[in-house]
């Protein structure tokens, strides 16, 4: 491959690298907010490729129940930490570590009345979530962030 870039053939590796910074540059520059220019982004750039220099907050995985690893070892009741990964006008999607994301419903991600669930809760965010049901066969997991899982209407409430 490199035998049909004679440009790049020829071309040390820091060289190799600088020209695929500059690319980078070029393809973000249109992103860039009035107000800055080139070189504040080439700052940035530089800055970001300092090991231990990210300015952004440290990431901290979560650790998903490591006995459930598919969505037939769930039962309703489970108590279990999850990442919110998508956010609707009718809920929120979280990530329990089963490969299939559950939905908390709009009315259900609060004890309190929600008006818009952005609201509440956040993509990325770390929640606590309860399952409700589980439907395998349609793939679905109904969840709930309700402190208070076991007020009527809830499936096993004692009505």
């Amino acid at each position: 491959m490199w035998q049909r870039l004679p440009l790049v053939r020829n071309l040390s590796n820091l060289q190799v690298k600088t020209q695929l910074d500059r690319l980078a540059i070029v393809a973000l520059f249109p992103c860039i907010p009035a107000g800055y220019g080139l070189p504040t982004l080439q700052d940035i750039m530089a800055e970001l490729a300092k090991p231990g220099r990210d300015p952004r907050q440290q990431f901290k995985a979560i650790a998903f129940a490591t006995d459930i690893g598919t969505i037939n070892r769930l039962t309703p009741g489970m108590k279990l930490a999850g990442i919110v990964t998508n956010v609707t006008n009718f809920g929120a999607f979280v990530d329990i570590g089963v490969h299939q994301n559950g939905l908390v419903h709009i009315s259900e991600l609060s004890d309190k009345f929600v008006k818009n669930p952005t609201d509440v809760v956040r993509v990325n965010q770390k929640v606590m979530v309860t399952v409700l049901t589980i439907d395998p066969e349609g793939k679905r997991i109904s969840l709930s962030m309700r402190s208070d899982t076991s007020s009527p209407g809830h499936p096993g409430a004692d009505i």
